[in-house]
């Protein structure tokens, strides 16, 4: 599977989000070894320091370990970090636009509620040869 890659950030800031999500959705628990960064690069056809990159973005962040000789493991407490941050940056970034288009539009909360309930639940992709879960699956709330 080819995966599509926008056109307004760099590459390996978009692989970067997409460990983050994956750690946020609970395919990739804390203490988990990542992808290898061959692996991935092969999987994803990307230049191997493409994805370093990525991951020295996430190991900058204390997201990810480095573990020499074994590779870069999910920290802990990186989901609680990331839930923490996440959801900061959608109130703050994300929030007010959604919320000026339902007021636009004039959405009322009953609509919101059925459009909520009958949007598909769509897991995000994972490179080749990585476990997949749905979002909240195998999730440890205690996190």
């Amino acid at each position: 599977m080819d995966p599509q890659w926008e056109n307004s950030q760099p590459i390996y800031r978009q692989l970067r989000d997409r460990v983050v999500a994956m750690i946020l959705e609970g395919v990739l628990k804390e203490g988990d070894p990542l992808p290898s960064v061959r692996s991935v690069a092969a999987d994803l056809r990307l230049n191997p320091l493409t994805v370093l990159k990525g991951y020295q973005q996430l190991v900058d962040e204390a997201l990810v370990e480095k573990r020499r000789g074994l590779g870069m493991y999910v920290s802990l407490g990186a989901r609680k970090a990331l839930m923490k941050d996440e959801r900061q940056r959608f109130l703050e970034d994300e929030w007010p636009k959604i919320h000026a288009t339902i007021q636009r539009l004039g959405l009322t909360p009953d609509e919101l509620q059925r459009a909520a309930a009958a949007a598909p639940v769509t897991p995000w992709p994972t490179p080749q040869g990585t476990p997949s879960a749905a979002p909240g699956e195998n999730d440890d709330s205690s996190n």
